[in-house]
């Protein structure tokens, strides 16, 4: 075979793989997204801060001069920003696990007892 044979026939299977995979992709049925679980209950409380944000963003350009929304966003910066501002529901349960390496030496099991846990450290040189 030579070179323009053999490219032509690299074309045409290179068509028929796209062919082909355009045809499955077309006839897979679409699964409804799995949903997954917020934590939170189904009917929140009300939020008047939330409404009147929604409301400001609805008007456009006239949002930055209306007092009600400049009163909004200020409040909303305030809960943003506040020291402890992140709502109960958020926070998890339990304290993280400790992660490797960050286990206190008195609760290591893997070090022998008696013998001192030092941190990796590298030992300078001072006859330098």
């Amino acid at each position: 075979m030579d070179g323009k044979m053999l490219a032509r026939l690299g074309a045409v299977v290179f068509v028929a793989v796209a062919v082909t995979a355009t045809a499955i992709e077309m006839t897979r049925k679409e699964d409804a997204p799995e949903t997954w679980p917020s934590g939170r209950s189904a009917e929140a409380p009300a939020d008047p801060l939330r409404e009147a944000l929604i409301r400001c963003q609805a008007l456009g350009e006239e949002g930055p001069r209306d007092p009600q929304c400049r009163r909004a966003w200020a409040e909303n910066r305030q809960r943003f920003l506040a020291p402890g501002a992140r709502p109960a529901e958020r926070l998890p349960d339990m304290p993280p696990a400790p992660r490797d390496g960050l286990t206190p030496p008195s609760q290591r099991t893997d070090a022998p007892t008696g013998t001192p846990s030092a941190p990796n450290t590298p030992q300078l040189d001072e006859a330098q």
